[in-house]
């Protein structure tokens, strides 16, 4: 009897561990997988630090989040890259405000020339302006953080400009917010995505364009612009952000959100220096090639600056016809500069 219980138990745990062994396996969570349209090209080092984000976000959420990236505006053209975003084409997209005047009416006076000089200082402050007045601008999608460009200037083909009255005509690639500042000082703006730039400078379409001094290696601009304009009493900056589309925000778990918020916080400071980076060597690359920097006397600098004066109390008067506080904005912009620069 007692051989007869014990192959009875014996059968038992072998039917368990029969059971076990083919059981299957619980199923892995399959990642959160989002997608991440990118204006930059995947050479440039702003491509190459959202890419670095993107990997964060992964790693502090031990692979729960993976993200695609789409460089160059592959998945969706830099202009549509807002509105793509609240469609859902991308769940999240880095681009400039500039692309489409009027649309951020008050974070757009960063654009403006206020004589910028730091990526930092401009990144830092268009956060600081953003989480001051909590403009209802970008209310339909859910900001990862704003960032901006050092000191905008003019590059040339070939014509060396020594004077304001040497401005006058010359074809000037710009976007948007950046258009009415060519025109002030006399050149004939001209609407063109940052991509096309290089050809169109190269062929001789336009006969210069704007840009931060990071343009010119980043982009390969010093290549075939051999003249920089060094007006810093005019300098803009360009504001951009990383938003992500609203209804896939939401639908993260909340530590996933908490996590990103975070990292959203660090990278404000990461993106302002890796513009700081990206001029500094922009410059030196342009010196390199033996492009000429033309500094401009005092009394010069003093005549752009009057030229583009009136700008800003264009910008102020338009904001005011939206209900928008430009005036405030631009007061905090101006006193914020005075600290940081």
């Amino acid at each position: 009897m007692k051989s007869v219980k014990w192959i009875g138990i014996t059968l038992c745990f072998c039917l368990a561990a029969g059971l076990l062994c083919t059981s299957p396996a619980p199923a892995q969570t399959k990642p959160i997988e989002l997608t991440y349209s990118m204006h930059f090209v995947a050479s440039h080092q702003m491509a190459v630090f959202g890419r670095k984000w993107a990997d964060e976000v992964e790693k502090r959420t031990n692979s729960r989040v993976k993200i695609t990236m789409f460089p160059g505006g592959s998945l969706i053209p830099s202009p549509q890259a807002y509105d793509g975003v609240i469609k859902g084409i991308a769940d999240i997209a880095m681009s400039f405000q500039g692309f489409t005047r009027g649309r951020f009416p008050l974070t757009e006076a960063i654009d403006l020339p206020l004589a910028w000089k730091s990526g930092t200082s401009a990144t830092n402050i268009v956060n600081e302006l953003y989480a001051k007045f909590q403009p209802k601008e970008y209310n339909d999608t859910q900001i990862m953080y704003l960032h901006a460009h050092g000191a905008g200037l003019f590059h040339t083909r070939t014509k060396v400009v020594n004077k304001l009255e040497d401005m006058k005509g010359l074809k000037i690639r710009t976007s948007g917010t950046l258009a009415p500042i060519a025109a002030a000082l006399g050149a004939a703006p001209v609407a063109m995505p940052m991509g096309d730039t290089y050809d169109a400078i190269a062929r001789g379409v336009v006969d210069g364009t704007v840009a931060p001094y990071e343009g010119m290696e980043q982009w390969k601009l010093g290549e075939v612009c051999k003249n920089t304009i060094e007006n810093y009493s005019i300098a803009y900056s360009a504001a951009g952000f990383v938003v992500m589309n609203k209804a896939k925000w939401a639908s993260l778990p909340p530590d996933v959100q908490k996590i990103i918020q975070e990292l959203n916080k660090e990278w404000i400071q990461v993106t302002g220096k890796v513009w700081d980076d990206v001029d500094k060597s922009g410059k030196e690359y342009t010196i390199k090639r033996g492009n000429k920097i033309i500094v401009l006397g005092k009394e010069e600098e003093a005549r752009w600056a009057k030229a583009v004066q009136p700008l800003t109390a264009e910008y102020v008067a338009q904001a005011k016809k939206k209900g928008v506080a430009g005036d405030e904005a631009l007061k905090f912009i101006q006193e914020r500069m005075k600290q940081l620069q």
